[in-house]
C-alpha cells in the first residue's frame, strides 16, 4: 500500500539510527568467538589464569556494549512503527467510507477486523522485520566474518548445511504464503458472518432463523479453524528444516573437531570460539530468519495485500469548484439507491435562500434523508442537478462545502476529548465566548455545566452523557461553526418537545438556510415552508396551504395532534 511505503520513507532518518545502533549489537557477535578463544588459548590453556580472566571481562564488556545497542534499538522502534499504523488506519478508514459496497448504517464487522487484525499484524510484522531483518544482516555477516578470521578452517561446516536449510527452506515458502493469505480470509469471512448474526440477532430469532444463522457461523468457523491447523503444520515443518541446519554444524564439529586438535590444526580455544560463534550468533540467526521470512514477513505481505484489496485508496474527490454566492437550487433533482431502484427523490424542484427555514416531513423511508444527502452534496442526482452559490454542490471543493454546509444526523458523533475540543471541531478559530454562546442559544449550559465546562471531559462515544444531551452537544457544535446551509436530519430525536423547539428556533433565529428533516410534526409549524414527501410529486407550500392543498399532509396533522394532545 502506498500509505505504508509512504511512512516507511517520511521515517528514514528514525531507521538510520536504528541501523546504527545495530552495528554497535552486532559486536559481540563479531568479537564474542574471538575473545573466549583468547582466553582459553593465551590464558587458561598456557596456565595464565589472569589473562584469561582479562579477556573474558573484555568479553563481557563488548556483551554489555551489544545489550546497549540493542536497548536503543528498542527504545526507537516506536518513532518508526507508530506512524506507519497511524497512516495505515487512516487509509484504511478512508477506504471503508468511500467503498460504496459498504453497509448503509450498520457496522462493518469486516472493516472492523481489517483495522484491529490486519492493520496490527502489519504494524508488530513491521517492528519484527526491522528488529529481526537488520539483526540478520548485522550479527549474522559478523559472526561470519569472526569465524572466517578466526577459524577458517571450519567455515565449510557452516556453510554447507546453511545452504541446504535455506533452499529447503525456499521451497517451502510458496505454501506457506498460501497458506497465511487463506487463515486471513477466513478470519475476515468469519468475523464478518458472525457480526451480521450478533447484529440482527432479535430478527434471526424472531424468524426461527437460529438454526441456519449457527450453521453459517459455525461453517466459516470450522474453515477459519481448518485453515489455521494448516498453518500450523506448514510452519512445524519450517521450524524442522531450520532446526536442522542449525545444529547440523555442530554436530559436524563435534565430529571433525578432535581430529584437527590432536593433528594440531587447530587450539582448543579456537574450537571453542568456533562453538560461541555457532552456538550464540549462527543458530539464533538461523532461527530469526525462520521466524521473520515464514512468519512476519509472509503475514506483511498477506496483509498489506488485503488491506489494499479491500480498502482500495479512494478516488481524489470529484470536483473542485468554487460557489460565487449562498443559497440552494433543486431543479428536477431525482436520485435512487440503485441504476434500477424507483427512485425516492423525483423531478424536485426547489429554491432556498437566507433565512429560508423548511420542514420536510413524510413518512419513514420516503427518501427525507436521501434528500437530506442531496442538499449537502453528499450523493450526486442521477438527473437534475442541485446548486449552491451558482455550481453543483457536490462539485464543490471539500474544504469549502464542508465549512459552509454542515448535516446534523440522528446519530450523534462525540469523541474523547474535553468539551472545548468536541465543540470547536467545525470552528476551530471559535473563542470560549463563542462557543458559550452556542451552547446557550440550543439549551445545552446545563449539559456543559455538568461536565465542568468547557474544560470537562467526554467520554468515548459520549460516555456518560444520555442521547438527548449528546444530540445538544452535537447541536451546540454546528450552531457556533460557520456554516451557513445546516440540515437537521431527525437531529433532536431524543429530545422532548420543548427542548427540540429551542434547539430549531435558536437554528432559524442563526440566519442562513436551515433545514428540518422533522422528527415531530410541530417541526412544521414552526417552518415558513413545509416539504411533503409521500410517494408521490413533493408539495412545497406554507403550514396552511398544504392543510388544503393535501390530504397526507393533513391527515399527517390530524394523527399527530390528537396524540400531542394527549
Amino acid at each position: 500500500m502506498n500509505a505504508y511505503w509512504s511512512a516507511l520513507a517520511g521515517r528514514k532518518r528514525e531507521v538510520a539510527v536504528l541501523l546504527g545502533w545495530s552495528v554497535v549489537e552486532g559486536v559481540p557477535a563479531l568479537l564474542g568467538g574471538r575473545l573466549v578463544g583468547l582466553a582459553v588459548d593465551r590464558g587458561f590453556a598456557v596456565g595464565d589464569v589472569p589473562s584469561g580472566v582479562l579477556w573474558l571481562v573484555l568479553f563481557a564488556l563488548v556483551a554489555v556494549l551489544g545489550g546497549f545497542g540493542l536497548r536503543q534499538v528498542f527504545t526507537r522502534l516506536g518513532g518508526v512503527v507508530e506512524p506507519m499504523r497511524d497512516a495505515l488506519v487512516t487509509a484504511v478508514v478512508r477506504g471503508v467510507l468511500h467503498d460504496g459496497r459498504s453497509h448503509r448504517g450498520l457496522p462493518d464487522a469486516s472493516a472492523v477486523a481489517r483495522i484491529t487484525r490486519h492493520v496490527e499484524v502489519v504494524r508488530d510484522a513491521t517492528a519484527g522485520v526491522l528488529v529481526q531483518a537488520r539483526a540478520l544482516l548485522v550479527t549474522t555477516t559478523a559472526a561470519l566474518v569472526g569465524l572466517a578470521t578466526s577459524v577458517a578452517e571450519l567455515a565449510w561446516l557452516v556453510v554447507l548445511p546453511v545452504v541446504a536449510a535455506l533452499v529447503l527452506f525456499g521451497l517451502l515458502l510458496p505454501s506457506l504464503a498460501r497458506g497465511q493469505r487463506e487463515l486471513v480470509l477466513a478470519d475476515e469471512d468469519a468475523a464478518e458472518v458472525a457480526g451480521a448474526a450478533l447484529l440482527g440477532l432479535r430478527d434471526v430469532v424472531a424468524c426461527g432463523g437460529a438454526a441456519r444463522a449457527a450453521a453459517e457461523v459455525g461453517e466459516r468457523v470450522d474453515r477459519q479453524a481448518a485453515a489455521t491447523v494448516r498453518m500450523a503444520w506448514a510452519s512445524a515443518l519450517r521450524g524442522v528444516v531450520i532446526t536442522l541446519g542449525g545444529f547440523a554444524p555442530l554436530v559436524l564439529l563435534l565430529v571433525v573437531a578432535p581430529g584437527m586438535v590432536a593433528s594440531g590444526a587447530l587450539s582448543a580455544g579456537e574450537v571453542l570460539g568456533a562453538v560461541v560463534y555457532l552456538s550464540t550468533s549462527v543458530q539464533p540467526a538461523l532461527r530469526r530468519l525462520a521466524d521473520t521470512t515464514s512468519t512476519v514477513v509472509l503475514r506483511l505481505v498477506v496483509a498489506l495485500r488485503r488491506l489494499a484489496e479491500a480498502a482500495p485508496p479512494p478516488a481524489a474527490p470529484p470536483g473542485g469548484l468554487e460557489p460565487s454566492g449562498g443559497g440552494l437550487e433543486l431543479r428536477g433533482a431525482t436520485f435512487g439507491w440503485g441504476a434500477r431502484a424507483e427512485p425516492v427523490v423525483r423531478g424536485l424542484d426547489l429554491v432556498l435562500r437566507a433565512g429560508d427555514h423548511l420542514a420536510v416531513v413524510g413518512p419513514s423511508g420516503i427518501g427525507k434523508s436521501t434528500l437530506a444527502g442531496l442538499v449537502t452534496g453528499l450523493v450526486a442526482p442521477q438527473a437534475g442537478e442541485v446548486r449552491f452559490g451558482g455550481v453543483p454542490v457536490h462539485l464543490v471543493r471539500p474544504s469549502v462545502r464542508h465549512r459552509r454546509i454542515a448535516l446534523v444526523p440522528q446519530e450523534t458523533y462525540l469523541f474523547t476529548g474535553t468539551v472545548r475540543e468536541n465543540l470547536a471541531l467545525l470552528a476551530p478559530e471559535a473563542s470560549d465566548a463563542d462557543l458559550l454562546r452556542a451552547v446557550e442559544a440550543v439549551g445545552a449550559a446545563g449539559v456543559v455545566r455538568r461536565l465542568g465546562g468547557l474544560d470537562g471531559a467526554v467520554g468515548h462515544a459520549g460516555g456518560g452523557l444520555s442521547a438527548g444531551e449528546a444530540q445538544l452537544l452535537a447541536a451546540a457544535r454546528v450552531h457556533a461553526s460557520p456554516a451557513e446551509v445546516v440540515v437537521l436530519d431527525e437531529a433532536t430525536s431524543h429530545l422532548d418537545a420543548a427542548a427540540e423547539a429551542r434547539v430549531e428556533e435558536a437554528f432559524a433565529a442563526r440566519g442562513g438556510v436551515l433545514v428540518v428533516i422533522a422528527h415531530r410534526l410541530s417541526s412544521a409549524l414552526r417552518a415558513r415552508r413545509v416539504l411533503v414527501m409521500d410517494g408521490g410529486p413533493a408539495l412545497l407550500g406554507a403550514h396552511e396551504e398544504l392543510l388544503a392543498a393535501s390530504p397526507a399532509y393533513a391527515d399527517l396533522m390530524a394523527a399527530w395532534q390528537p396524540a400531542s394532545t394527549g
